[in-house]
């Protein structure tokens, strides 16, 4: 069995109003025809259709203030309720006490240490390690668990054999706004095809898309329809290729943010969450699942991993 966790950074359930939310306002064919005809906003949930379930997870766990990816990327990856236990939201870079619960363990540690492959499918371009390695740049908590499990962050070679995929999905980014050349340009459709047929080479694979993150602070409404879109190309590659009697397929986030475009700030709305694949094995995972925390046990328990 396997499992593809596709991460949303700042996507939550909104209001079904096309004019603030812009998942109200794109056309997404493949995300409705895989619910029945609905969206991703706020609804009757939870909604359970031939292959897909989409659950209302909230995010922010009990502690005051307006979620932050830190913090909730690291619940994400632990299943520990770290708002809580600090008292407080952080972000967008971990903080040490973030950085510890990471450390500590998370979904890649504790399923390599369980003897299942594991992968970090993005792919960073050379000007990222660079920033790392000199110092201005810290790594944010989903690469950072990557490399506390031992796994190594995928670059532009990698991406140019096609064994990992670039955080736009189809590679135009690292040649119009990176200035890199020989970067094989996809359309979405295509990345979505390479997402599912890199995670049958695992157990569990991870992919980040951190754009919806940063659609939702700039406001620009035709620019989130249009992002949205593309995704929804993403998808239908994905959904077309993905075999569902495999395994699942997990589509989250950490925070609201870009389904509420009348405020820069993120939202305390409820985030999306998304299962693809058979009924019984979607019943199974989503069991009890009502916030961020229940992730990462319910993947644990997808693989027979006692917690």
């Amino acid at each position: 069995m396997r499992f593809l966790f596709v991460f949303l950074d700042g996507l939550g359930l909104g209001t079904n109003d096309p004019l603030v939310n812009p998942l109200a306002a794109a056309e997404m064919p493949a995300l409705q025809a895989m619910l029945g005809g609905g969206r991703l906003v706020k609804g009757d949930l939870p909604v359970e259709t031939e292959r897909a379930t989409l659950l209302a997870l909230d995010a922010g766990l009990g502690t005051s203030g307006l979620p932050q990816s830190a913090t909730g990327q690291a619940v994400l990856l632990t299943g520990i309720n770290i708002p809580n236990e600090l008292g407080y939201h952080y972000g967008p870079k971990p903080n040490q006490q973030v950085a510890e619960f990471v450390h500590n363990g998370n979904l890649f540690s504790q399923l390599k240490s369980a003897g299942h492959s594991t992968a970090f499918l993005n792919a960073y371009p050379p000007r990222y390690f660079e920033a790392i390695q000199s110092g201005r740049r810290l790594y944010s908590a989903i690469p950072l668990a990557a490399i506390s499990a031992g796994l190594p962050l995928l670059n532009s070679e990698d991406l140019k054999a096609g064994r990992a995929i670039s955080a736009d999905f189809s590679g135009e980014g690292w040649k119009t706004h990176l200035g890199l050349e020989g970067i094989p340009v996809l359309t979405h459709f295509q990345a979505g095809e390479r997402l599912s047929r890199l995670a049958e080479g695992y157990d569990f694979s991870f992919f980040e898309y951190w754009l919806s993150d940063y659609a939702g602070h700039a406001q620009d409404m035709p620019a989130a329809i249009r992002l949205l879109e593309e995704f929804d190309q993403v998808l239908a590659g994905l959904f077309e290729a993905w075999d569902d009697s495999s395994g699942l397929i997990l589509v989250t986030s950490d925070h609201g943010n870009l389904e509420d475009l009348s405020t820069r700030r993120h939202t305390d709305n409820p985030v999306p969450g998304l299962v693809i694949g058979s009924l019984e094995l979607r019943r199974e995972f989503t069991r009890g699942m009502a916030d961020l925390v229940g992730i990462a046990p319910a993947i644990l328990r997808f693989f027979r991993i006692s917690g």
